[in-house]
């Protein structure tokens, strides 16, 4: 499990940093929090698309899907939210 959350984080470091930022924003919509939750849940969650118990696929399905869904998340925010996360985090 340490493992796992450890190369997920070197994954996702730059875009979990904006969407922690994008969260904290006043103008944040709720469904950016739902989502937010949701992504944690599947994480958190022992029931994987592939189980972890299979050695590789089951580390590699989190490395696919969680930063696929926290970009579009953040893909979707509205332009004021995004453009202060962007200057907020520096991009």
């Amino acid at each position: 499990m340490w493992k796992r959350a450890v190369v997920l984080w070197s994954v996702v470091r730059g875009d979990a940093r904006r969407l922690w930022f994008a969260l904290r924003h006043p103008a944040s919509p709720a469904w950016l929090k739902v989502g937010t939750g949701l992504i944690v849940l599947y994480l958190l969650s022992p029931i994987d698309l592939i189980p972890d118990v299979i050695p590789f696929l089951g580390i590699v399905d989190d490395l696919v899907i969680v930063p696929l869904a926290i970009r579009w998340l953040l893909a979707r925010l509205p332009a004021d939210v995004r453009g202060d996360v962007d200057r907020h985090v520096g991009r």
